[in-house]
């Protein structure tokens, strides 16, 4: 109820920023922007406006509202641009689409859609406002997959290295982040961005919720998803943030912090400690002491020399009396005895280890296979995932970028 009293007092303020035009029996809006001759009205802006107040939860003085009106501008210019690039490609979202995405972010927030709308009519808001938004989203996302997703290609390389990478890292003290980044822009400068951040950061202090500031006011990719992360291992979060963040209980959030590009304000959803188990698959070569003489030792030898695949390990144990042989698939490396454990240490899949003396005879282990798991070690598949949607969040902008630059944007 404050939040919307608030609202009532900042319309004429809101409303002095974008006059409009002339006044007749109806209201004649005046022309924020031009993009490619296509009008951008005062209207839209100020229903922008009010959506991102709304929205985000803030309470903004003045000096905010200003930062506020240049966010509701770049966005309508960006969204714009996209579904000019849609029509271009004959591409027209389908409403139930829209629909979907609407009902999924209210139930998000623990709402219906005849609620948001409710809400946003109370503060001013035609519900369209947030349906273009969400239309151009929708539209943006079908055509950067249609343009770059068969174009990337993903190695089995790649993928081995990144996962070997986050399986190093899930072992170090990790954490589940919310991030707003506030860029400096080549037209205001540090100054201007240390400003601004400050007043997002005063907005979170009066208790405005951090998704909701961080969809509409960050300038990070994570934006999308309400600033979080996911889970980042401590190596891989820059080393000015993981010494504030460090300090943080869970809940808490940290002051502005000056990052290359920008600033950064982080709020610790989680943390938990590396919990990464190695798993193995070997095929265990068990020689009972029962059995051991000279011959079978070196016979046992000879036979650890010439493995080079698991699948054909028992066809090549022919003639060796009494050798058992045991398939040993997801077995914990911790479930090892240490002499066993040492040998298999450092082992690519296809080895062998030396012929073992162990209480249970003469011992050969063939590793497999080996992966570390855990949480925080994702699936061959989600790391390919992942490095897919890096390439194409990097694309997306880039096309954005161009489509900006050979636009005629005419801002009033």
């Amino acid at each position: 109820m404050a939040l919307r009293t608030a609202l009532i007092c900042l319309a004429a303020l809101i409303a002095s920023l974008f006059p409009a035009a002339s006044a007749s029996a109806q209201q004649v809006e005046g022309i924020a922007a031009v993009v490619n001759d296509q009008p951008i009205t005062t209207l839209d802006v100020r229903n922008r406006m009010r959506l991102i107040i709304t929205s985000a939860g803030v309470r903004p003085d003045e000096a905010m509202l200003g930062q506020i009106q240049e966010q509701a501008i770049r966005a309508l210019i960006e969204e714009t641009l996209q579904l000019q690039t849609a029509r271009d490609f004959d591409l027209e979202v389908d409403e139930r689409e829209v629909d979907a995405a609407l009902e999924d972010a209210a139930a998000r927030n623990g709402s219906t859609v005849a609620e948001v709308e409710a809400d946003l009519a109370q503060n001013g808001i035609d519900i369209e406002t947030l349906r273009q938004q969400i239309r151009a989203e929708i539209a943006w996302q079908i055509m950067v997959g249609g343009r770059y997703r068969s174009r990337i290609r993903i190695s089995d390389q790649q993928i081995e290295t990144a996962l070997e990478r986050q399986a190093q890292a899930a072992a170090q003290p990790q954490f589940s982040l919310a991030e707003i980044f506030v860029e400096i822009r080549p037209d205001g400068g540090e100054d201007r961005a240390a400003q601004d951040v400050q007043r997002v950061y005063g907005a979170l202090s009066q208790g405005a919720p951090f998704p909701e500031v961080a969809r509409q006011f960050s300038d990070a990719p994570s934006a999308a998803r309400g600033g979080f992360t996911g889970w980042l291992s401590a190596a891989s979060i820059r080393p000015q943030v993981l010494q504030v963040v460090s300090q943080l209980e869970p809940g808490q959030i940290s002051n502005p912090i000056r990052v290359p590009g920008g600033f950064q304000i982080v709020a610790v959803v989680d943390r938990r400690e590396g919990q990464v188990v190695e798993q193995l698959d070997i095929v265990q070569l068990t020689l009972p002491a029962s059995r051991i003489n000279a011959d079978a030792r070196g016979a046992l030898q000879d036979l650890a020399a010439r493995i080079n695949a698991c699948e054909t390990v028992r066809d090549q144990t022919a003639g060796i009396e009494g050798l058992i042989v045991t398939d040993l698939a997801g077995l914990n490396a911790t479930a090892l005895i240490p002499q066993i454990r040492d040998a298999l240490a450092g082992l690519e899949p296809v080895s062998t280890t030396e012929v073992l003396d162990t209480p249970a005879g003469l011992q050969v282990f063939v590793v497999c296979d080996r992966e570390l798991t855990g949480p925080g070690v994702p699936t061959a598949d989600e790391v390919e995932n992942q490095l897919i949607n890096q390439q194409l969040s990097l694309l997306a902008r880039r096309w954005l970028r161009d489509l900006r630059r050979d636009a005629t944007v005419e801002i009033r």
